[in-house]
């Protein structure tokens, strides 16, 4: 069949990311074609089928190491033939990767990359993602974003984390591997990387529009010299303010090679509890949602909060005052598991591998599409779109996901809507006795995340 002329959005592709070190992260990219949309499954030119639409390749290679290298080849081409990569934003004291959308398209690497965040803007997902690596005793410098709420997940290392509301009260706590980090829109926050080894956090944001964000330091050196020292009346006046000079170079993560001269006495205090887990949410150490498949944890908001303990309540419901937060959650598959086909009602759905691979398939109201996912790939499922994941690894894999909702996550599985409808019904419309639907079992066990 030939196929038909589409655009950009329609393409399907893979990314080649470049490390700091030059290490070459890569996954195949490849064109499809699909059929009309008017029906017929699409047909691919190669066996791994994706859409930007769907997929955005995106990894740190520093970070990850191992797991990344395994499934690193070099080799990977634009359609026409030249090398594909993606911007590596470098600071002094780490790194920034984004998947996201753009106002400028010229801000874009690739057609495939605009693809990708023009998606996410024109179905108002509410969703925007990035990676940051933070060097040992680098900062993320304090700042705030116009237009988005921001939550984070902490996949390596140890960080010290400062929140400032807007009634100028100061919050700071400690943050592990595995757990999670809420900073509501235009709150002031930083994060210091208090460990020996780098910090890797995965952060998504609730704005389909461009991130808007402003660092203490830039707002600084844009102020005008007399209102500063008038706003912060420091000894010595405006020779004082004039004493502070800008950095050549972006102090987004910020790391000062005389550190250890500018800082004699670093106190990295914790707030008391009902101002930490405001902010704050141990996902690791929450409640295992388990399946014979596999395991799903959650930090959103519950409207049943009987079986939270009193610091989880503190964070579902600081979670469901803010307008458009977020809920993020963790799924773990173990080898060939399968989280079956589903749809969420109220909520888009992007996802992060940190471990392992996967075969995905979407069906939405146009068509199928099925490609493979491995570490460092972020996914996006619209809302309403049904979806499944299928472990292909002899290791788990490991999802981070997001999901566009402050409110209970709402969910239906294959499995369930399909026991739910009358089996009279079901004859009907597939062209089968009714006895046939009898050969469907009904579990105890939720089969959400399933073995066969």
């Amino acid at each position: 069949m030939e196929s038909p002329v589409f655009s950009c959005q329609d393409r399907c592709s893979f990314f080649c990311l470049t490390g700091t070190d030059g290490t070459v992260v890569s996954w195949s990219l490849q064109t499809c074609s699909f059929s009309s949309f008017l029906g017929g499954p699409p047909i691919s030119t190669h066996p791994r089928i994706h859409s930007p639409l769907f997929l955005f390749p995106l990894c740190c290679p520093l970070t990850l190491g191992a797991m990344v290298a395994s499934h690193s080849s070099g080799n990977d081409l634009h359609a026409d033939g030249s090398p594909m990569t993606f911007q590596v934003f470098e600071f002094p004291g780490g790194a920034i990767q984004w998947a996201r959308y753009r106002n400028n398209a010229n801000d874009y690497l690739s057609i495939e990359e605009e693809a990708f965040g023009s998606s996410l803007n024109s179905q108002r997902s509410q969703m925007s993602f990035g990676t940051l690596r933070i060097k040992s005793s680098g900062l993320r410098a304090p700042h705030w974003h116009f237009n988005a709420n921001e939550h984070g997940y902490l996949v390596q290392g140890t960080a010290w984390v400062g929140v400032v509301d807007d009634g100028a009260v100061i919050t700071t706590y400690n943050v592990t591997a595995g757990q999670v980090i809420f900073f509501p829109k235009n709150t002031v926050h930083w994060i210091k990387n208090v460990g020996s080894e780098d910090c890797f956090f995965l952060l998504f944001f609730s704005t389909h529009e461009e991130l808007q964000t402003l660092d203490v330091d830039d707002v600084f050196f844009s102020t005008p010299e007399d209102i500063a020292s008038r706003s912060l009346k420091p000894e010595g006046g405006i020779n004082f303010i004039r004493t502070f000079h800008k950095q050549e170079e972006d102090q987004g993560v910020n790391l000062p090679p005389n550190l250890a001269e500018l800082v004699v006495n670093a106190n990295y205090s914790q707030s008391p509890d009902n101002f930490v887990w405001r902010y704050f949410y141990d996902l690791k150490g929450s409640k295992e949602h388990r399946f014979p498949g596999g395991i799903i944890q959650l930090a959103q908001y519950w409207k049943n909060r009987s079986e939270l303990s009193h610091n989880e309540k503190i964070f579902s419901e600081f979670l469901n005052q803010h307008q458009k937060a977020l809920t993020l959650s963790t799924l773990r598959i173990y080898n060939n598991g399968l989280r079956q086909p589903h749809f969420h009602f109220n909520a888009n759905e992007m996802g992060y591998v940190i471990s392992g691979c996967a075969k995905v398939g979407i069906i939405n109201a146009q068509s199928f599409t099925e490609f493979n996912i491995h570490i460092g790939d972020v996914i996006f499922f619209p809302t309403g779109t049904q979806h499944y994941i299928k472990s292909t690894c002899d290791e788990d894999l490991l999802l981070i996901l997001a999901f566009s909702t402050g409110d209970q996550l709402q969910t239906l599985d294959m499995d369930d809507y399909l026991q739910a409808t009358a089996d009279h019904i079901l004859a009907q419309l597939f062209f089968k006795k009714q006895s046939e639907f009898k050969k469907i079992p009904q579990f105890k066990e939720d089969q959400a995340v399933n073995l066969p």
